[in-house]
């Protein structure tokens, strides 16, 4: 009996941290409550707080679930740009509402913990290599204006649904994003679909 009691108690505890992931995702820190969560996995508010103390704590642990991608696609450096594109603009995410871990949390980036978050991920993983790749001078420069057309294309994409943008497919994005990868990194940037089917040799991860 009490076994089950346990297995009911960490079942009821994984739907609030799934629909509290959602609606943090969707609605930003400020715009989600806790009365919607608990709402919206059929519980009393009362046992959210049991289970999580506050908002805040529920927000920390919910908006870094164990299963949050923590890797960046393999493949050579070059490739980098164009995956990111898939990964961040047009992959499903469906833990977050739809969108990129990282776009879902741009919502609640005025929150210090997802402000952290954010840059903790942008820096440690997606900007240094993007840096690597632009070498020379002001690649760091370099490197973070890449990164913000690409988290403005996915904002501008999900969160607002501006016709174009959301209508658009990889291949529309594709020259754009090797003219802004030559501009921005000085070398041709392969577009989706033009992996390397060779070697390991050179991957970044």
């Amino acid at each position: 009996m009490a076994q089950t009691h346990k297995r009911d108690r960490e079942a009821t505890r994984a739907r609030l941290l799934e629909c509290a992931r959602i609606r943090f995702a969707r609605d930003g820190y400020d715009g989600a409550s806790v009365r919607d969560v608990a709402s919206d996995a059929g519980v009393d508010p009362a046992l959210l707080f049991r289970y999580f103390g506050s908002k805040s704590k529920l927000f920390a642990e919910a908006m870094n679930p164990p299963e949050a991608p923590s890797e960046l696609p393999a493949g050579p450096i070059e490739e980098l740009p164009a995956k990111l594109l898939e990964q961040l603009v047009f992959q499903e995410w469906p833990a977050y509402a739809g969108e990129h871990p990282l776009i879902a949390m741009l919502r609640s980036a005025g929150h210090e913990h997802m402000r952290d978050k954010v840059r903790e991920q942008m820096c440690g993983q997606y900007l240094d290599l993007l840096q690597e790749l632009a070498r020379g001078d002001d690649a760091a420069l370099r490197a973070e204006l890449f990164s913000a057309w690409m988290l403005g294309i996915g904002i501008l994409r999900t969160a607002v649904g501006t016709p174009a943008l959301k209508d658009a497919t990889t291949e529309d994005l594709a020259p754009h994003l090797a003219a802004v990868g030559k501009a921005l990194f000085g070398r041709a940037i392969p577009v989706p679909g033009q992996w390397s089917q060779g070697s390991d040799e050179g991957r970044h991860a």
